[in-house]
């Protein structure tokens, strides 16, 4: 907010909020890390999106109450996975409060030591470049060091509380 722009004080419902804003489709995401101590960490977030070509500049944003975001944190770096439409278990496995959320979960260590999920989509291996406060949630910014397409399938959508795919109305692409 600029100094010339006022400050409108409402009280917005958070259930509304959520409902309205859920009628917005966003792809899913895992963000992984090699902990030194933890081993494999991640988290799953449908808030990611690319911010910049130069510098190359991707974004996401994490719940301040997230347990696993203090971990990928820690290593200062991190590989986002974008999931497949066919990835929805892992996905809830991932987001999961277990302990060791890759035990039997196939992955493999990017030349950057990063944790690369089997069977993802893409993969955006990047750099913490800055943390910013917003609210109740942090907005990461990630200077991107890799990236890669995995597999050319659908993306995983989260839409209206709940999981979907891509179907392609128009079949002449731009």
């Amino acid at each position: 907010m600029t100094q010339d722009t006022p400050h409108i004080d409402v009280e917005i419902d958070p259930a509304h909020f959520r409902t309205v804003l859920g009628h917005y489709p966003t792809g899913v995401c895992v963000i992984t890390a090699t902990h030194e101590q933890a081993g494999s960490v991640g988290l799953v977030v449908g808030s990611f999106g690319s911010v910049s070509l130069d510098p190359p500049l991707v974004a996401f944003y994490v719940g301040k109450g997230s347990s696993s975001w203090p971990q990928v944190r820690d290593c200062g770096h991190f590989c986002v996975n974008v999931l497949g439409e066919d990835q929805l278990e892992l996905c809830k496995r991932i987001a999961s409060r277990k302990e060791d959320k890759f035990h039997d979960i196939a992955h493999r260590l990017s030349d950057h030591g990063m944790p690369v999920l089997d069977d993802v989509v893409a993969t955006i291996e990047c750099t913490i470049e800055n943390e910013i406060d917003a609210g109740d949630h942090l907005i990461v910014l990630g200077r991107v060091v890799s990236l890669t397409t995995e597999r050319d399938v659908g993306p995983l959508l989260f839409f209206r509380g709940g999981y979907g795919r891509f179907d392609d109305l128009d079949q002449t692409k731009v």
